[in-house]
């Protein structure tokens, strides 16, 4: 199954589908009232894809939430193994949906899509909004065995930097990666040795998906010789990160790994920080 869906009509959701709106950001909520797909689960990125954050310092300001947790919030979703699932924000599935697929992903379910374009494409394809509130049957929560698969933590990430068999892949935008700027985080710059790669890249001016043998081009002039299960991803808060971990299984390259804590974890622990480019 391709990781992206794309929208040809209005209809689309088939039996046994579950469709998830994960807009994110304030007024998500709002917007999501105002109008979804039809029959569509609002998810929000700080209550149902996050932690709720202590110290940023440990595991950044997007720490993944308990493998227990997200289970019981899949289940409550009404999703099970035999679920197909598809996920859509209004950012090109670069805010919460590409994280929400990560994550459905990581804990072993196969049957999940991010819609390319997003909500825009949909409304293009002539696909009606609603402003029902569409409450899911619960199930069991999913069964889960071990955590969440691909991540690595903040020494590997550090230590990966600075491994030539190695990469680490920073999807800021670079006058961020460079240091010249930095709205969110404490520290402007990069970790030292990682190479920079913006999320943006991913998609044409249409806010799809590049076809995938030219994200795959573009990826592997990056990464090079390095085996794809070397490779490690991280953005500032394992975000948009998983956009580009998206774009890398539509271009069929497999394994990357994410860096969850990112740069608001490592610019928060008084480490080593780089505002030159890597190559």
């Amino acid at each position: 199954m391709s990781p992206l869906i794309e929208i040809n009509g209005p209809a689309f959701v088939g039996a046994n589908t579950i469709l998830i709106d994960a807009r994110g950001g304030q007024d998500s909520y709002q917007r999501y009232l105002a109008g979804h797909l039809k029959n569509a689960i609002y998810a929000d990125l700080d209550k149902h894809l996050a932690a709720k954050v202590t110290d940023a310092s440990i595991g950044g300001r997007h720490p993944l939430p308990p493998v227990k947790d997200f289970a019981k919030l899949l289940g409550d979703w009404g999703i099970t193994p035999e679920s197909r699932v598809i996920i859509y924000d209004d950012k090109s599935g670069a805010f919460s949906a590409a994280r929400l697929w990560w994550m459905i992903r990581a804990i072993g379910h196969k049957q999940v899509q991010v819609i390319n374009g997003g909500l825009q494409s949909a409304n293009k394809e002539g696909v009606k909004l609603s402003t029902d509130i569409y409450t899911p049957t619960p199930v069991k929560p999913y069964p889960v065995t071990g955590d969440y698969k691909g991540t690595v933590d903040i020494d590997e990430a550090g230590a990966a930097a600075q491994d030539e068999s190695r990469i680490v892949i920073d999807v800021r935008e670079t006058p961020r990666y460079l240091g010249q700027t930095e709205p969110i985080d404490l520290i402007a710059g990069h970790i030292p040795g990682a190479a920079n790669l913006p999320y943006v890249l991913n998609l044409d001016s249409d806010g799809k998906y590049l076809p995938p043998e030219i994200l795959r081009s573009m990826y592997n002039d990056i990464i090079g010789n390095v085996a794809h299960n070397e490779v490690i991803v991280h953005c500032g808060s394992g975000v948009t990160a998983c956009h580009t971990l998206l774009g890398m299984a539509y271009a069929g390259i497999p394994e990357p790994k994410l860096y969850v804590g990112s740069w608001s974890e490592w610019s928060r622990r008084d480490l080593p920080m780089a505002t030159i480019e890597r190559y």
